[in-house]
């Protein structure tokens, strides 16, 4: 039977996920090895399946799928990426490293490598390895002020002043002067001295002028470094009794919180410091973010999502909160409040692109076609030249049945997209189709033809594209071909099961065909119609007239309204 692709299984892919990974040993660039035409297929099968696994989140299986790619291509850097990734986000930072390492090795002119790299370094504590890494950023993007700033950090955290140092005059030199200058610079006097000394100085910068609140900060940073929590805690209370809306009070307060493992208490200053506009939200966004990774604990998912709305509620007037928001709710499976912040944010600004293909995308997975095309329409007259676009909406005037419309959007769409293969793959699919319900099966035939061309292992087009021929009656020794390969792809799959019953019996192979329907029926948790219908037709012929009739009537049961049903079940006879 024919089924349709979930589309929120769709991978948006950044630039940091399309260039492609393997691993050596020890980050080093493996041999060069042609790739034969067969396993250049295979690696595009493994490298989109595992895609598809990572984003439903099967991450165990998208990682082996991920070995696979680079087993067959060991130069294959954005395999070894997305390995970090996963690893990473499971807290296996020998492994993340060891992949990222590879991957670095292989394409080092990669920004989203080096920062994963980094990410790496800052949660295994390796400050001596992140020097080289943001020498590496800043070769890459030199006029990107944050990866100074990292790199001097790095020194500071290691102790070595004159070499921050050296980093804040160079700051300096390319960007000039500015308050997060002259901060870092000050704390990094009080640091280049013995810490007794520094907290002395502090002391007595605060018994001098006890409303400057920002020394309260710096010293609770210094006991906290100094192993006096207490202290810390104590000095930074005070600096809250000062100024209660300081936000940066609040931001010291939970990350001493944090490394008490007060998570509850953290989490209470971080809601504070949000509830203050003072705090900018780009700050904020980028506090929300970081907790992404930690996505797997429902309890990271559910302070995320309060930190947005307050976040919302804070700036009602910046798109950037309704898009963080709506980014949370997605990655939590909301997708009915993620689209409604999504719309938020677009009111506020319409010319964020990808809000746009996520609400569609939502949409279109939701059944909310006709909402989806006038979304998509509005979101071409700002985007015109964005294959997707026209892909989604396509999909959607398909769903309505207006398949000429469709296929109008589909073609633009096909004449756009020349280098995301796997998006060129489902535009051809969709073309199939939509060639198919008009009845222009040569068209059709070409569109599928050309999408298995790209992605030679899609398992849904496989599944389709033999269905269909199969009830025309045509090619079906290439039905059944491609039938059976789906089904070594996906085993279990009742509706790819079914397809191939329903070949078989159309090569009056019945027996087969039946053992074929029942693992259709098995597997499926529903009671299917068609399969109980096909069920009935493939007993009938394998002259078990009254299982075949019985079958019948579980299908009509089960909801099927079918004329030639009926008529099987009263004349107890089989008709096409």
């Amino acid at each position: 039977m024919k089924i349709l692709m979930v589309l929120l299984a769709f991978t948006v892919f950044a630039p940091c996920a399309f260039a492609q990974i393997g691993r050596t040993n020890n980050g080093k660039v493996p041999e060069a090895v042609p790739l034969s035409t067969a396993d250049s297929l295979m690696v595009k099968h493994f490298y989109f399946g595992a895609i598809r696994e990572k984003t439903i989140a099967n991450y165990q299986l998208a990682a082996d799928m991920f070995k696979r790619v680079i087993d067959i291509d060991p130069k294959n850097d954005a395999a070894m990426y997305e390995l970090s990734n996963i690893y990473n986000a499971q807290n296996q930072e020998k492994k993340a490293e060891e992949y990222i390492k590879s991957a670095v090795a292989i394409n080092p002119d990669n920004e989203w490598y080096w920062l994963l790299l980094a990410d790496i370094y800052k949660r295994n504590n390796n400050l001596p390895g992140l020097v080289p890494v943001f020498n590496e950023l800043i070769r890459i993007k030199p006029n990107t002020d944050d990866f100074y700033f990292d790199k001097a950090n790095a020194f500071v955290r290691q102790n070595k002043i004159k070499e921050a140092a050296a980093v804040y005059s160079d700051i300096e030199k390319y960007f000039g002067l500015s308050d997060n200058l002259e901060e870092a610079r000050q704390r990094l006097i009080l640091q280049s001295g013995k810490p007794g000394n520094a907290i002395e100085h502090l002391e007595k910068l605060i018994e001098k002028n006890p409303s400057e609140v920002k020394n309260y900060i710096y010293l609770g940073d210094l006991y906290l470094k100094a192993g006096d929590k207490d202290k810390s805690l104590n000095i930074l209370k005070k600096g809250l009794d000062l100024d209660p809306s300081n936000v940066f009070v609040r931001l010291s307060l939970a990350d001493l919180y944090r490394s008490t493992g007060k998570f509850d208490n953290a989490f209470i200053e971080l809601k504070e410091a949000f509830a203050n506009q003072n705090l900018q939200v780009d700050q904020k966004v980028r506090i929300v973010l970081s907790f992404f990774p930690m996505f797997s604990d429902e309890r990271a998912r559910t302070q995320a999502e309060e930190l947005a709305t307050i976040l919302v509620k804070t700036h009602q007037n910046d798109p950037k909160a309704y898009a963080v928001l709506g980014d949370v709710l997605f990655q939590d499976k909301k997708y009915a409040e993620a689209k409604t912040a999504y719309r938020a944010a677009l009111k506020l600004n319409e010319q964020v692109y990808m809000i746009w293909e996520q609400l569609l995308r939502i949409q279109l997975s939701d059944g909310e076609f006709n909402a989806a095309i006038e979304d998509g329409e509005v979101a071409l007259t700002i985007f015109p030249n964005q294959a997707p676009l026209y892909l989604y909406t396509g999909i959607a005037y398909s769903q309505i049945q207006k398949h000429e419309k469709a296929i109008s959007y589909l073609k633009n769409a096909a004449n756009l997209e020349v280098e995301d293969k796997g998006m060129q793959a489902q535009i051809y699919s969709s073309l199939g189709d939509a060639y198919n319900a008009i009845k222009y099966y040569k068209e059709s035939d070409y569109a599928y033809d050309k999408s298995l061309e790209l992605t030679p292992d899609n398992t849904y087009v496989l599944n389709n594209y033999a269905y269909y021929l199969s009830l025309r009656g045509e090619s079906l020794n290439k039905a059944e071909q491609m039938s059976r390969r789906s089904n070594v792809l996906e085993p279990n799959n009742p509706s790819f099961e079914d397809t191939l019953a329903w070949i078989l019996f159309k090569t009056q192979n019945y027996r087969e065909a039946k053992l074929w329907i029942e693992k259709a029926i098995k597997n499926d948790k529903r009671r299917n119609s068609t399969q109980l219908d096909h069920y009935g037709d493939i007993l009938f012929h394998l002259n078990d007239k009254a299982s075949a009739v019985n079958a019948w009537k579980q299908a009509k049961s089960a909801g099927s309204k079918s004329e030639v049903l009926e008529k099987k079940i009263n004349e107890k006879k089989y008709f096409d």
